[in-house]
C-alpha cells in the first residue's frame, strides 16, 4: 500500500523525457495504481533514505486525457501521456513490460468508474426530487425531445 491508500498495480522504471532544451531520457521509478501513476525519482545506490517524497510526482487520472503515439523503436516503446490541459509527457519503456497498456487500461476503468459515479449521483438526486413532490412527474431526457 502506498501512502495515499492506493494498491500498486504495477512497479518499475520507465525513462521520461525531459521538459529541457536537451530533452534527455531521465530514469524514473513508476507505481501504477487505481488513481494514476506515480514518478519516483530513483533511489540512489547503497544504503540510505530514498528520495525526499517532494520529488514524487502525481499523474492522477482525473486530469490524465490519454496514453497516445506508441511507437516501437528497437528494444524500446515510446507513448505519449496527454494530460487535459494539453500537456504531452513523453516516456520510453521495454517493450515486454508493456507499460503504454497497463496504463491505457487502468485510465479507462478509471474513467468507467467516474461515469458510473455520475450516473448513480444523478438518479439519487431525480428519486429525491420525485419524494420531495410526489405530485409531479419528471419527464426524462428522451420524452421531452
Amino acid at each position: 500500500m502506498l501512502e495515499s491508500g492506493c494498491k500498486a498495480l504495477k512497479e518499475g522504471v520507465l525513462e521520461k523525457r525531459s521538459d529541457g532544451l536537451l530533452q534527455l531520457w531521465k530514469k524514473k521509478r513508476c507505481i501504477l495504481t487505481e488513481e494514476g501513476l506515480l514518478l519516483v525519482p530513483p533511489k540512489p545506490p547503497g544504503p540510505g533514505p530514498g528520495p525526499p517524497a517532494a520529488k514524487t510526482k502525481e499523474l492522477h487520472f482525473s486530469r490524465m486525457k490519454t496514453v497516445d503515439c506508441v511507437e516501437r523503436k528497437g528494444k524500446y516503446v515510446y507513448f505519449t501521456v496527454v494530460m487535459a490541459e494539453g500537456k504531452e509527457i513523453d516516456f520510453r519503456g521495454p517493450q515486454e513490460q508493456g507499460w503504454n497498456a497497463e496504463i491505457t487500461l487502468q485510465l479507462v476503468q478509471y474513467k468507467n468508474r467516474q461515469a458510473i459515479l455520475a450516473v448513480k449521483s444523478t438518479r439519487q438526486k431525480q428519486q429525491h426530487l420525485v419524494q420531495q413532490h410526489p405530485g409531479h412527474r419528471l419527464r426524462s431526457a428522451s420524452n421531452s425531445a
